[in-house]
């Protein structure tokens, strides 16, 4: 079998520090996603996505940077995590996307949270809060094929407190200097003499922890003084100017500027005096740029065109270009990026981003990129011509574990859903130009409860099971159906009595169907008690549902949610389990549960949605999985209890009993099942004894016909529903994250042969669900999509190889 990598997806780690975008000539953006380093090459015309993951770290990455090689051809990424190490990668001469882990840190005795690195300079430093900042050389040959490292300095903070923060710059030809801050409103300023740094100055003024710091020289000249920004949680940004020589600089007439108002007393012009081998600078406040409503993450630097100008981003949902008004001097804000903040305050279900985490420069500097709250990047590109930043498609994936995936019915797109709170779509975005590309085209489930599972009971209507005890069944909305079919080519039936979208009342959990009004229709009945408040949530405009590009951010957050149908109850506890029958007409669930009287299967027929008593009894402890046999004839469920049972179809169209059973099926918990596609029926049952056992339904008994074993525990197994000359494919996952595939003939179930994909491309953590993709005719090959602990979603091509 020949497996690769067709689609992942992946939301960005909640830590400024945790992406870094190359400006040395690959290109890519690293982000921290989850404890994997994600590469991503936002400029890609063809919009293919993360491209390259990286394993190693065992816990969250924090901080991620490239290293300045000053060669085109080498790539150095430093990346440090909660694990408290930091690594180094080297990318692959030929292979820019290719890194290998060259060498790993351990040297601090908490999490790492930043790395900062300085140009044409082999030095590093690194913050962790064990409250201290480590000072490091890289050595190396002049190709970096061999990589070490020097602990220079260890700088034991005092007072004591967290370095959020840390900003390396080039004081003069001979000395460096070093800000850091943090945990409180102070930045302290260390200066090098010969390889160790001294503190020599403390900067006061903020009001709150500091989240930002970066230097740059004022102009292009290297003799020019030396800038630092600062931006805190108190809202603000601070500008201190670095000067060479006795005598002060001029004074900055940013300080008079109007908008300060009652502030300019407390702004201190002190100046503070720092010395280094050769020679004297003065700090002095330069300015305070007023104007974000929120916390402030990040603020970095570029030379633009001549200009010099500051990016910043806030919790409030923006992203700020800053400039110096040549005349005055004064710094203004002159392009601001993200949301109006009349969204701010409310939840992630009626729109709110909840705040951009990290801003970043490209290395040409005419894009920029924001990740959010929700782990989704957003893009913005400069046009000359018009002098504006115009919107991208950029990158969106779930930020927890992901628990359950399944495609729908016909094949065409997928569902994933997530700890993260949130059930996501996937499909292709064809294009006749370019080769499709994987995108999210909707968010149906923005939810308030962490979600387990989900199944598609036909090609526009999905149920899902939460930690709430009730499942929720959603169908599409038109806005969603036209989208697809104009974007996709998925063909929906006919729309015309659809509700065109979804939203989350403001005090609601359950999605309303609302209908769009036309852009230039009123937005209030006339009739109506004008104290009445319209929510704005309630409202969207027909123009917000027409698209002609993947939706971004924004729209899937707020206008492409699902209306909610159907709640099913009956369970006592979270749901664990689902799974529709194949003609769509039952739905069996199941919960957690410690007792007999819990640990019951459910079912619910899909016309009434009525529960079909009585509930099915037979294990002691939480069913894990649930699936319908190929015809529907058998109902198969797996659990805790190391029992699976088969129940069969009776004559009365709904009800099932229980035919077989094994009470020790495995001999620990068994944690997931499948049927095959052979004419016998055949089954497969996988569990924390590290086998995937296959049983075969013959008269009046079931036989064990063949085991495959794995290195760890197996949590997922999944058949193909396809056979081919007798031979069936069956993928499984285990709990560290290896996928294998099965070839499984007929008549020799014991002889099955396994296919292992390969560690690089394979999940970091336990795979919950593995799903294989309907509806592929036999030369386009198989698609498997993968549901992993790493907060992924993977979709692998599976060719089988010629024999």
């Amino acid at each position: 079998m020949d497996i690769s990598t067709e689609f992942v997806s992946v939301g960005g780690n909640r830590n400024p520090a945790a992406a870094d975008w190359d400006v040395n000539g690959t290109g890519l953006l690293a982000f921290g996603a989850d404890n994997c380093i994600a590469l991503w090459d936002p400029q890609d015309e063809q919009l293919r996505g993360v491209n390259t993951v990286l394993n190693g770290h065992a816990k969250s990455v924090n901080a991620v940077r490239f290293f300045p090689t000053d060669l085109t051809q080498v790539s150095i990424l430093l990346s440090g995590a909660a694990d408290n190490t930091i690594r180094i990668w080297r990318a692959q001469n030929d292979k820019a996307s290719t890194y290998i882990c060259m060498k790993t840190i351990s040297g601090h005795t908490n999490p790492i949270t930043k790395i900062a690195t300085l140009p044409k300079s082999d030095i590093f430093a690194t913050g962790s809060s064990d409250g201290s900042v480590k000072i490091w050389k890289l050595v190396h040959d002049e190709s970096f094929s061999s990589v070490d490292v020097e602990l220079l300095q260890t700088i034991a903070l005092k007072p004591r407190y967290f370095p959020l923060i840390l900003a390396l710059g080039q004081l003069d030809a001979d000395s460096m200097v070093l800000a850091v801050a943090g945990t409180r409103p102070t930045i302290q300023v260390f200066v090098s003499r010969d390889t160790q740094f001294h503190l020599s100055a403390t900067l006061t003024g903020h009001e709150g922890w500091i989240r930002a710091l970066d230097f740059t020289r004022e102009t292009a000249d290297a003799s020019s003084d030396l800038l630092l920004a600062s931006a805190s949680q108190d809202k603000y940004i601070r500008l201190w100017r670095f000067h060479q020589g006795n005598e002060l600089p001029v004074a900055s007439s940013a300080l008079n500027d109007p908008a300060l108002g009652g502030l300019v007393k407390s702004l201190s012009n002190k100046a503070h005096w720092i010395e280094s081998a050769t020679s004297k600078h003065s700090i002095t406040f330069e300015a305070l740029l007023l104007g974000h409503e929120d916390w402030i993450y990040t603020a970095s630097w570029r030379h633009r065109d001549g200009k010099l100008q500051l990016l910043s981003t806030s919790e409030d949902n923006s992203l700020s270009i800053w400039e110096s008004d040549p005349a005055s001097g004064v710094w203004v804000c002159i392009t601001r990026l993200g949301e109006i903040s009349a969204q701010k305050g409310s939840t992630s279900a009626t729109g709110s981003a909840g705040g951009f985490w990290i801003g970043l420069w490209s290395p040409d500097g005419n894009s920029v990129v924001s990740l959010g709250r929700t782990g989704s990047w957003r893009k913005w590109i400069y046009s000359a011509t018009e002098d504006m930043w115009a919107q991208q498609v950029a990158i969106t994936g779930h930020v927890r574990e992901v628990r359950g995936v399944t495609w729908s019915r016909d094949g065409a797109y997928l569902l994933s859903t997530s700890q993260d709170q949130t059930t996501r779509l996937f499909s292709e975005w064809k294009r006749e130009e370019t080769a499709p590309s994987w995108h999210e085209f909707s968010r149906p489930q923005i939810h308030g409860y962490d979600l387990n599972c989900v199944d598609a009971i036909s090609d526009s209507q999905f149920v899902s099971g939460a930690d709430e005890k009730l499942l929720r069944v959603f169908d599409e909305p038109k806005g969603v159906a036209e989208m697809l079919s104009k974007l996709c080519n998925i063909k929906s039936k006919d729309t015309t009595d659809l509700p065109d979208a979804a939203n989350i009342p403001v005090l609601g959990l359950s999605n309303k169907a609302i209908q769009a009004v036309g852009d230039d229709e009123p937005l209030e009945d006339g009739e109506e008690d004008e104290r009445e408040a319209v929510d704005p949530a309630s409202i969207i405009k027909k123009s917000a549902l027409e698209f002609s590009h993947p939706p971004f951010e924004d729209h899937l957050a707020r206008h492409l949610l699902w209306p909610e149908t159907e709640k099913l109850y009956g369970h006592g506890y979270e749901v664990s389990a689902v799974a529709v029958s194949r003609d769509g007409s039952l739905v069996a669930t199941a919960c957690r549960a410690s007792s007999i009287d819990h640990a019951v299967i459910r079912l619910y027929d899909t016309k009434e949605w009525l529960e079909v008593k009585p509930a099915l009894k037979a294990h002691s402890l939480t069913v894990t999985s649930l699936q319908f046999s190929p015809n529907d004839r058998y109902l198969l469920s797996v659990g805790r209890d190391r029992q699976w049972a088969v129940w069969e179809r009776s004559e009365e169209p709904s009800l099932y009993a229980l035919k077989h059973s094994n009470p020790k099926g495995h001999s620990r918990m068994i944690l997931s099942c499948a049927w095959t596609s052979f004419e016998q029926p055949t089954f497969l049952t996988a569990g924390r004894d590290k086998s995937v056992k296959i049983w075969q339904v013959a008269e009046g008994e079931v036989e064990l016909k063949g085991t495959v074993t794995a290195n760890t525990s197996v949590t997922a197994v999944a058949s193909s529903e396809r056979v081919i000359d007798g031979t069936t494919w069956f993928a499984f996952g285990t709990e560290t994250g290896e996928i294998g595939i099965v070839s499984a003939k007929a008549d020799e179930l014991d002889k099955s042969e396994v296919t292992m994909v390969s560690v690089d491309i394979s999940p970091a953590k336990t795979i919950n669900q593995i799903v294989w993709r309907p509806g592929r005719s036999e030369g386009q090959g198989y698609q498997i999509a993968v549901a992993s602990d790493d907060s992924f979603v993977r979709v692998y091509n599976v060719v089988q190889g010629s024999t």
